[in-house]
């Protein structure tokens, strides 16, 4: 199986560097932009499902490429990871408003509120390595978030949290995944 990952289109500014999680926010003037930019490029493939998270700002950018009568999967299970009362914050302002110290990637993740990574990671893990393969498609396109995309890269490239959270895959970018080899492609901007 051939899995195309797409990170949604850019949200408003006033979201940039946030943990949004599971604040269901739009995509901005340009991410709407993006978003059609991307359907052109990736639109040349045929896919056999179309999978996306459930949030606003991925289920605005599946509707720009769906593709003839594939009727997309919108899923809780795609969805960022929910960072419950620091939803929204920047980091600056969870440092200042909770007096949290930054000692490394582990702790400051683990420190944070909301779903606890470790299950976090396990609903990915579950989802790409367990759930999809079961389906009977060759050609797969998941509409998702960065953070899945970048502890997909963790479990399956063998790299630190860290490592994968150090990748840039800015909005609107998307990269391959063959299921058979477990090798991702390039990553690759609209």
């Amino acid at each position: 199986m051939t899995i195309t990952l797409v990170r949604h289109g850019e949200v408003d500014e006033a979201y940039h560097r946030c943990y949004n999680g599971h604040n269901d926010i739009a995509l901005s003037a340009k991410g709407r932009e993006e978003a059609k930019q991307l359907a052109l490029v990736i639109q040349v493939q045929e896919y056999d499902a179309i999978y996306s998270s459930d949030l606003r700002r991925c289920r605005e950018t599946t509707e720009h490429i769906i593709l003839n009568t594939t009727t997309p999967i919108y899923t809780q299970d795609l969805r960022e990871k929910s960072w419950g009362k620091h939803e929204g914050m920047t980091f600056d302002a969870i440092v200042k408003r909770d007096g949290l110290v930054y000692k490394d990637f582990e702790q400051w993740i683990t420190a944070l509120d909301g779903e606890p990574y470790d299950l976090y990671i396990q609903r990915i893990k579950t989802f790409f390595t367990q759930t999809l393969p079961q389906t009977p498609h060759n050609n797969v396109l998941v509409v998702t978030h960065a953070g899945v995309i970048r502890v997909l890269m963790h479990l399956l490239r063998n790299i630190s949290l860290e490592a994968a959270f150090s990748i840039n895959f800015p909005y609107s970018a998307y990269t391959t995944l063959d299921t058979e080899t477990w090798e991702f492609g390039a990553i690759q901007c609209a």
